[in-house]
């Protein structure tokens, strides 16, 4: 995923640094302790019956042992403490799903089949993860001869949802629940037609990560867990419903669509996506869905998707998963993008017209790789996901767009990442962070992204990156279609580049990169002359050397704006701020990311001609990257009631997720 997080006040951070795309999210809101006391993960010991039904109550029961140790021991490697899933007595291997979508009642209603594999000679119930799910029947049996069974609801922890407790006759392998979602499922938006582009249908999208799957499907939601699926989508005749799976772009319209996902995938990944859908290609293996209104121009800016594909493989292996398209979400959708297999969803705000933010395309086709292919076994691994991914993303911008566009997207996330290492605890600045009793959604930042990246890229310097290159592609083969742990990746590098290079590589220093805060001494800094060459003009510009007009910037990409923005000292005055934005229209920019910059200089400043285009920006869209921070700097600024009035304006046509984030910051925990 492609989230963000940007961290306001950026000049004063890093004086002249810039505050540019930003790969992270939701950053750390919450320090409680322990969340559950059972260990929720396939290391977890099989559980034993008792005559109340309730497998894992010795686990619970010792919650608060368990919470008091917490600060001391390390998280138990393999440990998913944020499933309540018994991944050690059964696993899931295939789910088939068949969901009718309600949008009237914004509900989905339907019944989930899961084949399970037995991993136990006992006979355990059967516990699987949901949040706000009301399940009305269960049935279970060996194959077809299915049975209705007894069913219970745990407690309900308000980071994991509710564990699903299922009494299993005894050899039973597959078990079918009906179900509904409720109106606010945290993983589920109804959109009006009015907040879409046409105006005149309704849309659905999901979004999983990090564990929102359970809010629209009861199952084991865990990276540990891979399984295949079918689906059945019945919808509304005049809409498309498309997923994370095969989609038939000449499809019928007449309110049934079919699907399968024939590799296994973790639950994060299970997408679906139902609107006003048209399709064009883009290559022989690539192309769009988006709202008639968006598709030309999505279909244009995105246009080199097929060569970043050729060219990923061509360096770093097979491309597994036959299609990769994307689906453009209207602009509610709280992130960058998201890296549903063989459909990508993207937010409208990168559409820039002229292809200046497409990294986020190059981003969320890396994952294809290094995400969907190996994944993380838990949330505390995601840098395994995200810094691979960051990583991957700078490469193929340079194979496609050449050396100096590289360097702009190396320099801009090496000063995201200094950015957040300024405005975050030690604890979190660690790439196999410890997640224990806190929301799984807390993780994402650029530490496990540009972090995560910068050190690939110093394997990268060290070993040369031919060999680099060579051993990325047999580690994404060896891991194929399985997810693992950080210590499963600090064990394939020592048999591998730690014993191929030992007089250039050390595991003091990979250990010293993976669990300890910071950046290590003497860590590469990326930089790009592109950058460099804009220092004095902005300098000389707010010395008076210079006017605004006397500035050539015609030639200049998005990245050198941002770089020339967000480098600009935290106060300035209302002439200067006059002057920057009579040269260069920024308060009417088009460029969502320039904009942002723009307008989280104004905020700093309370620059009113901007507040109109502030609003309006601010009740349009509904990418967490952006809201957040506006959100905080107007917080911090003395504007908290300006910040509450555009909130609650806003609020009805957010995510949920965006209001959950949002809401911290404007009322508090």
């Amino acid at each position: 995923m492609l989230p963000q997080l940007f961290t306001p006040n950026l000049g004063r951070l890093i004086g002249a640094g810039l505050l540019a795309c930003s790969l992270a999210t939701l950053s750390a809101c919450s320090k409680n302790e322990d969340v559950s006391g059972q260990k929720p993960a396939e290391q977890r010991p099989a559980s034993t019956e008792t005559g109340d039904g309730t497998p894992q109550q010795a686990a619970a029961e010792n919650q608060k042992n368990e919470g008091a140790m917490a600060a001391k021991a390390a998280p138990e490697s393999g440990v998913d403490y944020h499933s309540f899933a018994n991944t050690n007595d059964y696993t899931v291997k295939h789910l088939d799903l068949d969901l009718t979508a309600d949008f009237d009642n914004k509900i989905l209603k339907g019944e989930a089949i899961l084949d399970i594999k037995r991993l136990t000679p006992k006979n355990p119930e059967l516990i699987l993860d949901t949040r706000d799910i009301d399940v009305t029947a269960v049935r279970a049996g060996i194959g077809d001869s299915l049975e209705e069974v007894k069913f219970s609801l745990g407690k309900k922890d308000p980071h994991l949802g509710t564990p699903l407790k299922i009494k299993l006759p005894k050899g039973a392998n597959r078990v079918a629940i009906q179900y509904q979602t409720a109106p606010g499922a945290s993983g589920v938006q109804w959109l009006e037609p009015q907040q879409t582009a046409g105006k005149k249908h309704p849309f659905l999208f999901t979004q999983a990560q990090a564990i929102h799957a359970r809010s629209f499907i009861p199952l084991q939601d865990t990276p540990q867990v891979r399984m295949t699926y079918e689906a059945t989508i019945r919808t509304p005749e005049a809409l498309r419903a498309v997923m994370s799976a095969n989609n038939d772009p000449e499809a019928e319209l007449d309110g049934v669509f079919e699907f399968e996902m024939p590799q296994a995938i973790p639950s994060y990944l299970i997408a679906i996506g139902i609107g006003n859908l048209d399709f064009k290609p883009m290559g022989e293996r690539t192309g769009v869905y988006a709202e008639p209104e968006l598709l030309e121009a999505a279909a244009k800016e995105f246009e080199d998707t097929e060569d970043m594909l050729e060219v990923t493989e061509e360096n770093f292996g097979p491309y597994r998963w036959d299609r990769y398209d994307l689906l453009i979400l209207p602009p509610s959708f709280p992130f960058g993008g998201m890296e549903n297999p063989r459909l990508s969803f993207i937010t409208p705000t990168v559409i820039a017209g002229d292809k200046s933010l497409v990294a986020l395309i190059a981003h969320e086709l890396a994952h294809s790789w290094s995400g969907n292919l190996i994944t993380n076994a838990s949330w505390r691994d995601l840098w395994l996901n995200e810094g691979f991914t960051t990583y991957l993303t700078n490469r193929i911008m340079q194979f496609v767009y050449g050396d100096e566009r590289y360097q702009m997207e190396m320099a801009l996330g090496y000063d995201d990442l200094q950015a957040d290492l300024a405005d975050r605890p030690d604890k979190d600045e660690i790439m196999a962070i410890d997640l224990r009793g806190r929301d799984p959604d807390e993780v994402f930042s650029n530490i496990p992204y540009e972090k995560g990246s910068l050190f690939l890229y110093e394997l990268e310097q060290k070993v040369g990156r031919e060999n680099f290159d060579k051993f990325l592609m047999e580690y994404f083969n060896h891991f194929a279609f399985q997810s693992i742990t950080t210590e499963d990746f600090v064990a394939y590098l020592k048999k591998t580049l730690l014993q191929q290079y030992p007089d250039k590589l050390d595991e003091a220093r990979i250990n010293e990169w993976i669990f300890q805060p910071g950046i290590p001494e003497g860590a590469p800094h990326p930089t790009s002359d592109a950058f460099t060459k804009l220092d004095p003009i902005r300098k000389q510009w707010l010395n008076g050397e210079i006017k605004a007009s006397d500035i050539d910037t015609k030639d200049w990409t998005f990245h050198q704006w941002k770089y020339f923005l967000d480098g600009m000292p935290e106060k300035l005055s209302e002439d200067q701020l006059k002057e920057l934005d009579s040269t260069f229209s920024l308060t009417q920019s088009k460029n969502n990311e320039i904009a942002f910059s723009w307008l989280m200089i104004a905020v700093r400043n309370q620059y009113q001609p901007a507040d109109a285009r502030l609003e309006d920006f601010l009740t349009s869209i509904g990418r967490n990257k952006f809201l957040r921070p506006l959100y905080r700097n107007l917080m911090e600024n003395g504007q908290e009631e300006t910040a509450k009035r555009i909130f609650e304006k806003a609020k009805p046509g957010y995510h949920p997720l965006t209001v959950k984030v949002n809401s911290k910051i404007i009322y508090g925990d």
